[in-house]
């Protein structure tokens, strides 16, 4: 009986909403991955561009131009990032531990200074300026909607919803079908080798880490234009951390990274529906969180079962070798 209550179409249908913003920020995880980049600012530069987005929206009254806009200002952030860690050689850890620190307090101070909201009025966020005429829209899809159970749980989604899980496939053929994928895995891999053929590093990995930043703005765009109707305090709530968690459990392949986005989008919906029963909330809000440290820990057992498993291997050919 509580199986029923729980796992009902609302609920997965909650799963794909809540995986979407995650899964954003696990393609540019898996892109800057490749090109040797750990992205730590994913975080930070979702916030920041959350709030461009939706400050967009309401200024421009289309939610096309807020969107674009946070794509825009996720790009532009890692490009920044790019430049104090490729040209200044600013640690790329650190330079992302400050992206997010800007985009926890930074972007707090703009939000008062723009809305001239204190700390009385309304806690300084932005989330009345989204109505619905300025939400992403839902699509509900010709034909899927008809189909029961099915229906209720694949149509209906926002746009970018949709678009989230199509750029797996695009950055899937991206990354293993293009000249462009073949550099980024080559710079990421072995970046000596790969200039010694005439690529440009420098250049591949501006466009990773541009791309990347293109992911997590439209990962922030979701979650103030959709997903929380405006922006507040801390809005993305360490999906940025969530995402670096999900590619490397995917192994940093598109395909992989999707399915582990998806188990912290179930784990997370779990949460929620667990509490809207009547659980405490409190025991049951770290259920993502514990379920992202069980996933690493899986994750590094794995690979470091198939790292003995190589060792092994080359001591058999080497003494045969022999």
């Amino acid at each position: 009986m509580l199986l029923e209550r729980i796992f009902t179409t609302d609920f997965f249908f909650s799963v794909l909403r809540i995986t979407a913003p995650i899964l954003f920020a696990t393609l540019g995880a898996v892109i800057g991955e490749k090109a040797g980049i750990s992205n730590i600012g994913l975080e930070g530069i979702m916030m920041i561009s959350a709030l461009f987005g939706s400050l967009t929206a309401y200024w421009t009254g289309s939610w096309a131009t807020g969107v674009l806009l946070a794509l825009l200002v996720g790009v532009i952030v890692a490009l920044l990032m790019g430049f104090f860690s490729f040209n200044l050689k600013t640690d790329i850890i650190l330079t992302g531990v400050a992206v997010n620190m800007i985009g926890s307090g930074g972007t707090l101070f703009l939000v008062k200074v723009i809305t001239q909201a204190t700390e009385g009025s309304a806690l300084a966020s932005t989330t009345s300026l989204i109505t619905k005429n300025l939400q992403v829209p839902a699509v509900n899809i010709p034909l899927l909607k008809d189909i029961p159970i099915l229906g209720d749980i694949l149509s209906g989604h926002s746009v970018l919803t949709y678009l989230a899980f199509f750029l797996v496939f695009i950055t899937w053929v991206l990354l293993y079908k293009t000249p462009l994928g073949l550099n980024i895995r080559s710079v990421g891999e072995n970046p000596n080798a790969a200039a010694s053929v005439g690529v440009s590093v420098l250049r591949v990995k501006y466009i990773a880490i541009g791309l990347s930043g293109a992911m997590a703005g439209l990962g922030g765009a979701y979650m103030s234009m959709y997903y929380a109707m405006g922006w507040s305090l801390d809005m993305v709530a360490g999906r940025g951390f969530i995402a670096l968690a999900a590619q490397a459990m995917g192994a940093g392949e598109p395909f992989g990274s999707m399915v582990a986005a998806l188990i912290f989008g179930l784990a997370q919906a779990l949460g929620i529906k667990v509490s809207s029963l009547g659980a405490d909330s409190n025991l049951v809000s770290p259920i993502p969180y514990l379920v992202t440290i069980l996933g690493l820990v899986v994750f590094a057992l794995v690979g470091r079962s198939r790292a003995k498993q190589r060792h092994s291997a080359a001591a058999l050919q080497a003494a045969a070798a022999k």
